[in-house]
C-alpha cells in the first residue's frame, strides 16, 4: 500500500526543525518557537495530542532526541539543542519548567543530537565540535571538522559517526578519529544506520549515499532536487529523506518508491516509528505522520483537503529553472502517464504554469503546485566568458565529473553538438543523440524525475566503483535524456542553482546513430541509417585506488584468520596485483605522470584467475571489478584462447553461475554478476576473435541466465554484451552454432523485455549488426528465428511506441529481414 496521510499535529507557530519517533505512540518535535513537544497517540485513534511542552530555550530548538525509561524517568527523556549551546534534558515525566540536567560546553548552536540504548548523549555543534557526554557528564570532545558538525550519529557505546559542512563524515572510537569518508560535494546534514550494510548520510549536494563502516561507498541515490536534510530508516531497511525541495523521499531497493509532496518550502526533519509510520517536521511548523496502514488512513475529507493544499501551493523558478511559457505543452500532455512515482511534468494551462507529479498508485497525475516567475525572464548564463541561454551539466558516465554543454536557442542544435563532441574529445558518432538531448532538454516539457540507480559497486545495491569521485548530478525528468546514459539527468544552469547531484548512471553507450558529414547542416527528414554500427560500449569508469585498497583491505581480512589465512595471496600474487594497479592508476587518471609502467601480461591474469577461483563470493568484487578494468585496458594480457577460456570459467564461479537463481539474490551475489557481465562486454572489443571456444562457453552460460531474476542494470550489461559481440562480428563473424545461441537470446530480451527501452535497443542493434553481416555474407536467419523476429519486432514498436529512436531503429532491424 501507498503511504498516505494519517494525522497532521499542529501546536508550533514556527518551523519544526527536528522530529524523533521512539515508539508507535511518542513523537517529539522541536521547533524554532523556542519549544519542544512531547506528543502522544489517543488510545482510541491515530491522532496524537500534546501531552507535555517543554520550553526548551528562550532561542531557536534545533534538535531532539529520546533516553528510553529509567527508574528516575518512567516515560524517558527529551533531549533539546538549539541555538544557547546548551544540549538540556528533560524528564517527560514531570511538567516543570527547568530541565532535568543542562550539558555546557558547547561555544555555539547545537544543531545536531542522537543518544545510545544505554543513554549515551552525541552532540554536534556550529562550533565545529562533537561531544559525548555519559551519565549527563562530558566523556570526550570530537574535534577534526573544520567547520560545522550538522550530524551526529551513535554506531555503538564507543563509535560516533560525525558529519559536517566541510563535506566529510568521520568515524570515531571514543576520543580517537578511526577514518575519514570523502564524496559528498557540500555539507553532511544527516547520517543514519543501515542495518547489515552501514550507514547513510545526506547532504546539500542534494545526494544520498549508503556506506560501509570500512569507507566502501555501497550505492548512492539521487532524486531530490535540492538539499537533503534528514534521515532515517524503515524497519523493513527502507530509506526514509526529507529536504529542500519540500518532499520526503521513500527508498526501497535502491530506486525512489514513492514522494510526498508537501505544503511547504522545507522538510526539515524526518523520522520513522516502528510500525513503519513515517514522522516528517516541516517549515510550516506541522508535524505529519504519513502511515500505508489504511486503516490509519485519515479521512477521505482530511486526504482531500490535504491534497488541495499542496496542490495550491506555489512554486519558486528556483526550482524549476527558467523555462519558456511557450515551450511548455498544454493540459493534453497529461494524458501521457509517468514511468515511476515522482515523476513531475510542468505544462501550460492558459497563462498558468503548473506542475503536476505522478501518482504511481492511483495512475493520475496529481497538481502539486503553480510556478511563479519561472518563465520568459530571458536570464543568460555565462561559461568561459560567453553568454548562452543554457549550460547544461551532462553526465558522461560514473565517476566522471559532468561536461558542460552551452547553447542559445537561436543556434542550430548540430552546430552545438558537434562542439560540445570536439571539445570534449568524444566521438561524433553520438552527434544524434546530443541533439535529441537538446531539443528534449530545451521543450520544457518536464523537471526532476527520480531516475533509478542502475550500476555497479552498483547493480540495485549500488557499490560504485567511484567512490571517492565527484559526483554526477541530479537525474531530471524521465524524458530528459544524457546522450550517455539514455536515463540520465540535466542540470540547466538557467534560473536555478545547480546544486542538486548526482543522476542515475547507466552506460556511456546510447545506441546514438553514427554521424556522416558531422557538418552543422540541420538533419533531412529521412532518418539517418545506424546499421551497421561499429562503436564497442566499453565499461571503462573506474576508482582504481579504492579498488586496490579494498583488494588488499580482504586479503588482509583473510590473512588475519585462522581458518583463512591460507585463501591469502601468495608473495608472488601480492606483487602482481601491486603492478596491475599500479599501471591501471597510471592509464585511468589523465594528472598520473608515472611512466615507464610495464603493462599487464597473462601472468598478471594468472593471478587474478587464482584469486577468482580461492576467495569466498562475498569478498571477491573488488577482483571481479579489477578484472573489468583490465579486461577493458589490456586486452593483450589475454594472450591465447586457453587463458581466455580459464578466466571465463573462473568469473563464471565467482558469479555462482551453477548456484540456484531463487529471486531476490543475496547483495554481494548481484552485485558480482553486474560486474562479471560488465566484464563479458568488455572482452568483446575491437579486434576480438570470436572463432575461439571461450565465445561459445560465453553464449552459453548467458542463455542459463534466468532474465526475470535480472535487475534493470543486468539486463542493460547483457544487452552490451550482445552488442559489442555484433560490433566484433562486423569483422570477425560468428559460425552458425554461435549464430544460433546468439539469436536465442537476443529474442529472448525483446520478447521479455517491457520496462526498459534501452536493454531493447541495444539488443535491437545487435541484430540488426547480426543480420547486416550474415546479409553481406549471403547468410540469412533459420527460419526459425526469422518467424520469431517477425512476431516479436511488431509488439516492441507497441510496448515503446512514444520512443522514436526505438521506432527508427526497429523499422531497419525489420527492413534487414
Amino acid at each position: 500500500m501507498p503511504y498516505r496521510l494519517s494525522a497532521t499535529l499542529k501546536a508550533h507557530t514556527s518551523d519544526v526543525r527536528a522530529v524523533n519517533s521512539p515508539t508507535n505512540d511518542t513523537i517529539l518535535s522541536a521547533s524554532r518557537d523556542s519549544t519542544a513537544i512531547s506528543w502522544q497517540r489517543s488510545s482510541s485513534s491515530s491522532s496524537f495530542t500534546p501531552e507535555t511542552v517543554i520550553r526548551a530555550s528562550t532561542r531557536y530548538v534545533n534538535a531532539v532526541a529520546y533516553i528510553p525509561p529509567t527508574p528516575d524517568a518512567p516515560k524517558g527523556y527529551a533531549v533539546t539543542g538549539g541555538q544557547d549551546a546548551i544540549v538540556n534534558v528533560f524528564s517527560l515525566s514531570s511538567s516543570k519548567e527547568d530541565p532535568d540536567f543542562s550539558l555546557l560546553g558547547h561555544s555555539d548552536n547545537v544543531c545536531a543530537l542522537d543518544v545510545t540504548p544505554s543513554g549515551t548523549i552525541v552532540s554536534g555543534s556550529w562550533d565545529r565540535t562533537a561531544r559525548v557526554w555519559k551519565g549527563f557528564n562530558l566523556a570526550y570532545e570530537l574535534r577534526g571538522h573544520e567547520l560545522s558538525v550538522w550530524a551526529v550519529l551513535a554506531v555503538d557505546e564507543e563509535q560516533v559517526l560525525t558529519g559536517s559542512a566541510d563535506k566529510t563524515i568521520k568515524l570515531w572510537n571514543q576520543h580517537k578519529l578511526i577514518s575519514t569518508f570523502r564524496g559528498h560535494q557540500d555539507a553532511v546534514r544527516g547520517l543514519a544506520l543501515v542495518p547489515d550494510l552501514g550507514f547513510a548520510s545526506c547532504s546539500n549536494d542534494s545526494e544520498i549515499r549508503v556506506w560501509t563502516l570500512g569507507g566502501d561507498l555501497i550505492y548512492s541515490l539521487s532524486g531530490h532536487t535540492s538539499f537533503v536534510y534528514s534521515l532515517s530508516i524503515l524497519p523493513s531497511g527502507g530509506i526514509v529523506s526529507g529536504g529542500e525541495d519540500r518532499s520526503v523521499r521513500i527508498w526501497k531497493d535502491g530506486e525512489c518508491a514513492q514522494v510526498l509532496v508537501h505544503p511547504a518550502i522545507s522538510v526539515w526533519s524526518v523520522s520513522t516509528m516502528p510500525n513503519g509510520d513515517i514522522i516528517s517536521g516541516c517549515s510550516d511548523g506541522v508535524v505529519r505522520v504519513f502511515t500505508e496502514a489504511e486503516d490509519r488512513w485519515a479521512s477521505s475529507e482530511e486526504l482531500k483537503a490535504y491534497d488541495d493544499m499542496v496542490a495550491s501551493q506555489a512554486l519558486p523558478s528556483q526550482q524549476v529553472g527558467d523555462i519558456k511559457k511557450s515551450d511548455l505543452g498544454g493540459t493534453e500532455a497529461l494524458n501521457v502517464p509517468g514511468k515511476k512515482p515522482g515523476d513531475t511534468k510542468m505544462i501550460r494551462n492558459g497563462d498558468i504554469v503548473e506542475v503536476y507529479q505522478w501518482d504511481a498508485d492511483n495512475i493520475t497525475w496529481q497538481r502539486i503546485g503553480e510556478v511563479v516567475d519561472a518563465v520568459g525572464q530571458g536570464r543568460k548564463q555565462l561559461y568561459q566568458g560567453k553568454e548562452y541561454d543554457y549550460v547544461f551539466d551532462v553526465d558522461i558516465q560514473d565517476g566522471v565529473p559532468a561536461l558542460k554543454l552551452p547553447y542559445n536557442v537561436t543556434e542550430n542544435p548540430f552546430t552545438a553538438a558537434q562542439r560540445f563532441l570536439q571539445n570534449n574529445d568524444l566521438p561524433l558518432s553520438y552527434i544524434d543523440q546530443v541533439v535529441n538531448f537538446i531539443e528534449t532538454n530545451t521543450a520544457g516539457v518536464q523537471l526532476g524525475s527520480n531516475e533509478e540507480y542502475v550500476d555497479p559497486f552498483t547493480g540495485a545495491t549500488r557499490y560504485r566503483s567511484s567512490g571517492n569521485s565527484a559526483p554526477t548530478t541530479n537525474p531530471g525528468p524521465s524524458t530528459y535524456v544524457d546522450p550517455y546514459t539514455g536515463a540520465s539527468r540535466y542540470t540547466s544552469n538557467s534560473a536555478a542553482p545547480s546544486s542538486a547531484p548526482s543522476s542515475a548512471y547507466m552506460d556511456p553507450f546510447t545506441g546514438a546513430s553514427r554521424y556522416s558529414g558531422a557538418s552543422s547542416t540541420p538533419p533531412t527528414s529521412a532518418a539517418p541509417k545506424r546499421i551497421p554500427m561499429a562503436a564497442w560500449n566499453i565499461y571503462r569508469p573506474a576508482n582504481v585506488p579504492s579498488m586496490s585498497h579494498k583488494t588488499f583491505e580482504v586479503d588482509g581480512r583473510l590473512r588475519d584468520e585462522i581458518s583463512t589465512s591460507s585463501l591469502a595471496m601468495y608473495p608472488h600474487e601480492l606483487a602482481s596485483f601491486e603492478d596491475t594497479f599500479a599501471y591501471l592508476t597510471h592509464v585511468t587518471d589523465p594528472k598520473s605522470q608515472i611512466s615507464n609502467l610495464a603493462v599487464p601480461t597473462t601472468s598478471n591474469v594468472d593471478a587474478i584467475v587464482q584469486i577468482l577461483e580461492r576467495w569466498p563470493s562475498a569478498a571477491l568484487y573488488p577482483v571481479i571489478d579489477l578484472s573489468r578494468i583490465v579486461a577493458a585496458f589490456c586486452p593483450g594480457a589475454f594472450d591465447t584462447p586457453a587463458l581466455k577460456s580459464r578466466f571465463i570459467q573462473a568469473l563464471l564461479t565467482a558469479g555462482e553461475w551453477s548456484s540456484p537463481w531463487n529471486p531476490p539474490l543475496q547483495k554481494y551475489r548481484e552485485i558480482n554478476l553486474t560486474l562479471a557481465l560488465k566484464t563479458l562486454a568488455n572482452m568483446f572489443q575491437e579486434g576480438a576473435k570470436l572463432n575461439e571456444s571461450w565465445v561459445n562457453e560465453v553464449l552459453s552460460a548467458l542463455n542459463q541466465l534466468p532474465y526475470e531474476v535480472l535487475s534493470k542494470a543486468q539486463r542493460t550489461c547483457l544487452a552490451t554484451i550482445l552488442f559489442n559481440m555484433s560490433c566484433t562480428q562486423l569483422s570477425s563473424p560468428l559460425d552458425a552454432l554461435q549464430r544460433q545461441q546468439f539469436f536465442e537470446l537476443a529474442l529472448r530480451i525483446l520478447q521479455n523485455e517491457k520496462a526498459d527501452s534501452e536493454t531493447v535497443y541495444r539488443t535491437l542493434f545487435s541484430v540488426g549488426n547480426t543480420l547486416f553481416t550474415m546479409k553481406s555474407s549471403g547468410n540469412s536467419p533459420e527460419p526459425t528465428q526469422h518467424q520469431h523476429l517477425v512476431e516479436i519486432l511488431p509488439s516492441i514498436s507497441q510496448t515503446f511506441g512514444n520512443e522514436a529512436r526505438v521506432q527508427d531503429l526497429n523499422a531497419e532491424v525489420t527492413g534487414l529481414l
